[in-house]
């Protein structure tokens, strides 16, 4: 139920202090934007020290609206948490990428956003998803030996020198010497497969993008995408769309993958898939 203009409504709020930009000056300037538009936060929690809001947490406590500042893995884990309850969500830029923030609300600033929401302004939707037996991902899933670029990444945001040395090593090696990728059903892109694949949801259909960094130049720009903080903005091609998926190793059994920018692995050929979140989002209204 959207807020009644004029009135405050009350919101659980969950954040992560470990998420990239979301400091604890970004989290009080955040708060203080949400008091000025009538959005109060009657309870928080601080994942992954805090538990997650539950359905029935949420319910006992009179809450009908989840804001999540945080990173798009936290996200993940609260929008899964979340999964089948009847409330509201409103998803806050409070990480280093905000992936589903952009998808839900384009290039509008927090203020904007927050402003609609106190006003009752924004539009329920349900978005399309991927699933798999190893999780949803709301934002996009990458898979292959180019997920060790992950690492390195992980060691900018951390603005740990050694540490990137050794990651941007290793990504390097596995990059070129792990098995390759591929699309087995459909059938898409080159047979030999790829170092990384990028599945983007939409809400009809799974956009597939193959990542080559094999050669010098491609590796150089690879490690400019690193600089601005996403490796996934290194060479790549659009190689088809689907609503059903099989990735495959062309010469080994697991491989990894990223949910949202959180490591899992799969164990041989997995299938990926559109779905439709089980919760509903706030998102900006429709130029209809």
């Amino acid at each position: 139920m959207e807020g009644a203009r004029g009135q405050e409504r009350a919101l659980w709020l969950v954040h992560n202090d470990a998420s990239g930009s979301n400091d604890r000056e970004a989290l009080e300037r955040m708060s203080s934007g949400c008091a000025d538009c009538g959005l109060r936060a009657a309870y928080r929690s601080s994942f992954p020290s805090d538990d997650l809001p539950t359905p029935a947490m949420l319910d006992a406590g009179g809450i009908d609206l989840v804001a999540i500042f945080a990173g798009d893995g936290t996200v993940n884990a609260a929008l899964n948490a979340l999964s089948g309850w009847g409330g509201q969500v409103l998803v806050l830029p409070g990480g280093t990428m905000n992936l589903l923030y952009h998808r839900l609300f384009g290039d509008m600033e927090l203020e904007g956003v927050l402003s609609l929401a106190g006003k009752g302004d924004l539009q329920v939707r349900r978005p399309g998803i991927i699933r798999s037996a190893l999780g949803d991902a709301y934002a996009g899933l990458l898979a292959g030996p180019g997920t060790s670029w992950n690492d390195v990444r992980e060691a900018m945001r951390n603005a740990d020198v050694l540490a990137m040395a050794t990651e941007s090593k290793e990504a390097f090696a596995r990059t070129l010497q792990d098995e390759p990728l591929r699309c087995v059903e459909p059938p898409l892109g080159r047979s030999e497969g790829y170092p990384l694949l990028l599945l983007e949801p939409h809400d009809a259909t799974v956009a597939l993008y193959a990542y080559h960094a094999e050669t010098t130049a491609e590796f150089v720009d690879q490690l400019l995408a690193l600089a601005k903080h996403d490796f996934r903005q290194g060479p790549h091609d659009h190689i088809g769309e689907a609503d059903d998926l099989v990735l495959a190793s062309v010469g080994a059994e697991k491989f990894g993958v990223l949910l949202d920018g959180e490591p899992a692995e799969a164990a041989g050929p997995t299938q990926f898939r559109l779905a439709t979140c089980e919760v509903d989002l706030l998102a900006k209204p429709s130029d209809d």
